[in-house]
């Protein structure tokens, strides 16, 4: 483990995957099981997942980034979307736990750092799940109140406008390469945690701190 010299004035997050188990997954196989095979299921879900890449590069409401990506993947597999469907998917967001080892590792950092959360969702998202998280903020930001979706700049440079803090001033912390790591070095956050959760592979080359839990953050940063 690499020690963090860095003294950060903000410790910030993505939610949705790094803090709450993202089960999005869960939520859209029983949609389409009786209706494709084991390999056909892991393509649509391959497929579910780009297209809402694609999408959030333009805001609109998170339910309907979902609802439009679905119907796309739905076309795409010759697939009608069924009453319900969307409505199955929209809703689950909602339910969604912290990950088990979020809550305790998270109250330590909060003892030392002001927590900020940058989030691709929508405020009432953020309403229901940052009570789970078990742990202070200083700053919740949403897609929403940005108008804009990571990996957009604007929805990080609305993060520094709002704290009216630099891009050097951050320690950001995300399980996801392509929305977070990747647009957060262009922007010159050269303090950067990799939280592998299993989504994307690393990249070193992006010169960030790989680590497979909050414990080794709290470590690297010499929180004991």
């Amino acid at each position: 483990m690499t020690d963090i010299r860095f003294r950060p004035k903000y410790i910030s997050f993505d939610c949705y995957g790094t803090l709450i188990h993202f089960q999005m997954r869960e939520a859209t196989v029983p949609l389409i099981e009786d209706r494709l095979d084991a390999a056909g299921i892991e393509r649509f879900l391959d497929l579910f997942r780009i297209y809402r890449y694609d999408e959030v590069l333009e805001y609109a409401p998170y339910d309907e980034i979902l609802a439009a990506s679905y119907t796309r993947t739905c076309r795409r597999f010759g697939l009608e979307v069924r009453p319900g469907d969307i409505e199955a998917i929209t809703s689950a967001v909602l339910t969604w736990p912290a990950h088990p080892d979020v809550p305790t590792p998270l109250a330590k950092m909060a003892e030392h750092f002001p927590l900020v959360i940058l989030s691709n969702a929508d405020d009432r998202h953020l309403a229901g799940s940052v009570p789970k998280l078990g742990a202070p903020f200083h700053a919740v930001l949403t897609a929403e109140q940005a108008q804009a979706y990571k990996p957009r700049y604007q929805a990080f440079e609305y993060m520094f406008d709002a704290l009216g803090a630099n891009p050097e001033d951050f320690l950001h912390v995300s399980s996801h390469q392509r929305y977070d790591i990747l647009p957060a070095d262009d922007l010159g956050m050269t303090n950067k945690v990799f939280l592998d959760r299993g989504y994307d592979p690393e990249l070193p080359a992006y010169e960030y701190l790989s680590v497979t839990s909050l414990d080794d953050v709290n470590a690297a940063l010499g929180i004991r």
